[in-house]
């Protein structure tokens, strides 16, 4: 009996640490659908930045995985009843930090880029932060839409 909340823990604990990782969105980070594929490039000149933090959409991982590592640590807590209200409260509690952990892991500093263009437009443009950029530098813009890189030249 004391080997299928084992065997649990097991399970769940790398579920909870994959919540907490996330993918870059730095512009020196390519995925692989990203690779060998033509982009637009815009050429500007930053106006000014301020430095931001990115959230990053919860993906419920966190909290799945913390309740059911703290459901099953606290189901060893006692015998009958009380191994059941053990359970619930540590459920709870593991769901509770669970999602505060992944909440934490999700923020990624940023910048905020406003951009005059060459033609004369002006665009802000967030991305995460890779360092570097300053009012004043001459940039390329790479991409379109939702996918853009703001890189220095």
């Amino acid at each position: 009996m004391k080997t299928r909340p084992l065997l649990v823990a097991v399970v769940a604990i790398p579920l909870l640490l994959s919540a907490c990782a996330t993918r870059s969105n730095s512009p020196n980070v390519y995925r692989s659908g990203e690779a060998q594929a033509e982009r637009e490039v815009r050429y500007g000149t930053v106006e000014t930045l301020r430095a931001v933090d990115i959230q990053r959409d919860p993906t419920g991982v966190g909290t799945i995985a913390g309740a059911a590592v703290g459901g099953i640590a606290g189901s060893t807590v006692g015998g009958g009843k009380g191994s059941t209200i053990g359970a619930v409260l540590g459920a709870v509690g593991g769901a509770i930090a669970g999602q505060a952990i992944e909440g934490s892991a999700s923020i990624r500093p940023g910048v905020e880029l406003v951009i005059r263009f060459d033609n004369g437009d002006i665009r802000a443009i967030v991305q995460e932060d890779a360092g570097g950029l300053k009012a004043g530098d001459r940039v390329q813009v790479i991409g379109s839409g939702a996918s853009i890189r703001v890189v220095r030249i």
